[in-house]
């Protein structure tokens, strides 16, 4: 299975598929030669992601393809099936839906890339499933480097992380935003600080583990559990990951592939 991100955010949701599918071999790619995504303009990034895949699926031939990138799939998800329409997606969204069901105070709000709220995907998401509440869309362009940095042990500044989340919180008629979608799969790494942080508890709602049983749904079980001595693989494309990011992967069990 291929599992694919901008960068290493994506480990949150690896971390999820490997519970669901322990059957199964993985290769992450990160896309790091072109991160962060929320900056680029939609068509470059669009004409990147087509051919970077086209390239993926004759190098690695995966079952299935787990996009976990909220802007990348938002953006070209759609172009990905039509391109490669014998090819099997999963991909990665705001989860909107699951939060306008579990609101109480009727306040959400989406923190996600620049990129992930501009795309009109997004407001759709908000007119079909959120209609009745009142969704607050907040873009940041530094969290996931952050995010990033902080995963692999550097140093973050409350202060700079609080100036990030502090749009999300929002009262109004007397209730509180009590849901924030996080709408970044690198995000989920910083949920503690985010926590800590809060002006008042709120409900951090990681996509991560849905996106998984997405790819369950959609992949047969194999007879047997995977030869535990073959490491799975994470490919950069960079071709230059620093020591720090090495280490990470080695930690999540994943050999980086030249």
């Amino acid at each position: 299975m291929l599992l694919f991100d901008s960068g290493i955010g994506g480990l949150t949701v690896l971390r999820e598929a490997r519970v669901l599918m322990p059957e199964r071999s993985f290769v992450y790619v990160a896309d790091d030669a072109a991160f962060p995504y929320g900056g680029w303009d939609e068509a470059p990034l669009r004409a990147r992601l087509l051919a970077l895949f086209a390239e993926l699926f004759d190098r690695f031939d995966p079952v299935v393809s787990i996009v976990a990138c909220n802007t990348a799939f938002t953006l070209a998800g759609a172009d990905l099936r039509a391109a490669f329409p014998d090819r099997t997606f999963v991909g990665t969204v705001p989860a909107i839906k699951p939060a306008a069901e579990r609101t109480r105070s009727g306040l959400v709000s989406v923190l996600a890339t620049p990129g992930t709220v501009r795309r009109a995907y997004t407001r759709e998401l908000i007119q079909s499933f959120a209609s009745q509440c009142h969704v607050r869309l907040v873009g940041s362009q530094n969290l996931a480097p952050m995010a990033e940095a902080y995963i692999r042990g550097e140093p973050l500044s409350d202060e700079a992380v609080g100036a990030e989340i502090a749009d999300c919180f929002l009262e109004k008629d007397g209730a509180r935003t009590d849901i924030v979608v996080l709408a970044c799969t690198h995000y989920p790494f910083l949920a503690n600080v985010f926590r800590r942080l809060s002006p008042w508890p709120v409900d951090w709602l990681d996509p991560a583990e849905a996106i998984a049983r997405q790819a369950r749904r959609l992949v047969p079980a194999l007879a047997h559990l995977k030869d535990r001595t073959q490491t799975d693989h994470a490919v950069f494309t960079s071709g230059s990951p620093d020591f720090p990011t090495r280490r990470l992967m080695q930690g999540f069990g994943l050999t980086v592939a030249g």
